[in-house]
C-alpha cells in the first residue's frame, strides 16, 4: 500500500508542476475554510464567552473539522480503490496534487520579484499582501522583499515537505487532514483578543503536526544550500549562497520565533543567503516585537526572492529524491 501512495506522490507532484492551483478550479481548502467559518459561528453561539468556554469551543472545532475532513476524504479514497487500483491511484494523485503548493508558492512570490524588476513598489506591496498575514502598508522595499523571502522559507515546510510526508505516510486522507490542521491554524490560530483562547487548540495541534516536518525541511534545505553554492561556484558568478553559514545560523537561531517550528527553515534560508530576516512586524495594526534571524552580512535585495525560490526548489528536489529511493526500497 505504501508503494501505491508513493506512486500517487509522483503523479501528484507532476500535476502540481504542470497546473498548480488554477483560479477557475474549486479548491478543497476553500471548502475546509468555509467549514471552519461555519463551525466557528455555530460553536461561539453554543459556548459562553471567556477563557473556559472559548477553549472548549476551540477543541470542538478541531474535533468536528478533522472528523468531517477525514470521513469525506477517506470515503473518496475507499470508493476509488473499490472500483480499481488505477482509480484509487488517480484519486490520491489528484488529492495530493491539489494540496501541494510548490507551483503556487513560487508563482505568487515571484510576482513580488517581477514587480520590483519593473520598479513598481506598490505592485510589489500588493503582491506580497496576498501571501503574508502581516500589514504591508508601511513596509519599505526591503521590508516587502523580506516578507516574501520569509514566506517562501516558512512555506517550504508547511506547503511542500509536510504535505509530502503526510502523503507518504497516510495517503490522500492524511494530506487532507494535515491541510485541515494548517488551515485552522491560519484562520483561528492568532494570539489576539478574538482568538487567543478559541484558537488555542488549533494552534497547538499545528505546532505538533509540524514539529517533525519543519526539522526535516531544515535538513533538506541545508543540503540544498550546499548544492546552490556549488552551482554558483561552477558558473563562476558572484556567489550569494553559503551552505556552511546556513548550518551555523540554523544551530543558533532556529528557535528565534514564538512558534517552535517557523524559524527552522527561516534560519537556514537566512544563513544560506547571508542576510537577516524577521524582526518586528505589524499584524492587524499592532506592532509585535520579534527577534531577528541571521546576520546582516549583506543587505537584503529583491533578487533574494528569486534565490529563496531556487533554494526552495532544490529542497523540494532533495525530498523527492528521498521518496524515489524509498519507492525502490519498499
Amino acid at each position: 500500500m505504501i508503494k501505491i501512495h508513493l506512486l500517487a506522490v509522483f503523479i501528484g507532484c507532476f500535476l502540481d508542476l504542470c497546473f498548480g492551483d488554477p483560479r477557475w478550479l474549486w479548491h478543497p481548502v476553500c471548502g475546509i475554510g468555509s467549514l471552519i467559518s461555519r463551525l466557528e459561528k455555530f460553536l461561539r453561539r453554543r459556548f459562553p464567552e471567556g477563557e473556559k468556554g472559548e477553549r472548549r469551543a476551540g477543541v470542538w472545532l478541531v474535533i468536528l473539522v478533522l472528523l468531517t475532513v477525514g470521513t469525506l476524504s477517506g470515503a473518496v479514497v475507499v470508493c476509488a480503490y473499490s472500483i480499481s487500483p488505477y482509480a484509487g491511484v488517480a484519486a490520491e494523485s489528484i488529492m495530493f496534487g491539489q494540496m501541494m503548493a510548490w507551483r503556487s508558492l513560487r508563482m505568487e512570490s515571484m510576482k513580488v520579484y517581477e514587480a520590483f524588476c519593473k520598479k513598481d513598489t506598490e505592485e510589489a506591496r500588493k503582491a506580497v499582501s496576498m501571501i503574508v498575514g502581516r500589514d504591508t502598508e508601511a513596509l519599505s522595499d526591503i521590508g516587502i522583499a523580506k516578507a516574501a523571502i520569509e514566506t517562501v522559507a516558512e512555506n517550504t515546510s508547511d506547503g511542500i515537505i509536510a504535505p509530502l510526508l503526510a502523503m507518504v505516510l497516510f495517503g490522500g486522507p492524511g494530506v487532507f487532514l494535515y491541510k485541515a490542521v494548517n488551515t485552522m491554524d491560519s484562520m483561528v490560530g492568532y494570539k489576539n483578543d478574538k482568538y487567543l483562547w478559541f484558537g488555542w487548540a488549533a494552534a497547538r495541534l499545528d505546532d505538533i503536526c509540524n514539529f517533525i516536518p519543519s526539522r526535516l525541511s531544515a535538513l533538506f534545505m541545508m543540503g540544498a544550500g550546499y548544492l546552490c553554492q556549488l552551482f554558483y561556484e561552477k558558473r563562476k558568478d558572484q556567489n550569494p549562497f553559503n551552505g556552511k553559514n546556513g548550518v551555523k545560523i540554523f544551530k543558533r537561531d532556529r528557535f528565534n520565533h514564538k512558534s517552535p517550528n517557523s524559524a527552522q527553515t527561516e534560519s537556514v534560508c537566512a544563513g544560506v543567503l547571508q542576510i537577516q530576516l524577521a524582526g518586528n512586524a505589524v499584524y492587524f495594526g499592532k506592532t509585535y516585537e520579534k527577534p531577528t534571524i541571521g546576520d546582516d552580512i549583506r543587505p537584503v535585495e529583491y533578487q533574494d526572492i528569486s534565490r529563496a525560490n531556487d533554494l526552495m526548489t532544490v529542497t523540494y528536489g532533495l525530498a523527492l529524491m528521498t521518496v524515489l529511493i524509498l519507492f525502490f526500497i519498499v
